[in-house]
């Protein structure tokens, strides 16, 4: 599911774990505003409208993260390959993550250690899952 990036829409919405590290580092690392105009970042574990949305739809957000773009859901892996492809390419660490990501089957391959990773940290930290 690629997105069509000519057809840029101002309305891109990230639903994230606010309470995750790594997750709230990689919103502020990629520079989205940069690149792609209007962004709504939205903690998943926040009673937000489309957080409530997204589960509505059977989408576990405890799992992935989900990207809308051109009102359509991208989830967990795919979420990261828009990004990286909607992610401003200034700064070293922006490049390597757009060239890591842009790519479905690198994203695919490194998401689940990624997430696993986060897991981890979040049960070390304290913190609770998302219901």
């Amino acid at each position: 599911m690629k997105p069509d990036m000519r057809s840029r829409s101002t309305d891109l919405v990230i639903i994230y774990d606010g309470d995750c590290p790594f997750c709230a580092a990689y919103m502020k690392m990629l520079r989205l505003r940069d690149s792609a105009g209007a962004v709504s970042l939205i903690d998943a574990r926040s009673d937000h409208p489309e957080v409530m949305r997204v589960k509505q739809a059977g989408i576990d957000l405890q799992e992935g993260m989900v990207v809308n773009y051109g009102s359509k859901d991208y989830y967990g892996d795919e979420a990261l390959t828009v990004l990286s492809m909607l992610s401003s390419q200034s700064g070293l660490l922006n490049r390597i993550s757009a060239w890591i990501f842009k790519s479905k089957f690198r994203a695919s391959l490194l998401y689940p250690p990624m997430k696993l990773g986060r897991a981890f940290t979040l049960k070390l930290l304290g913190r609770k899952p998302i219901t």
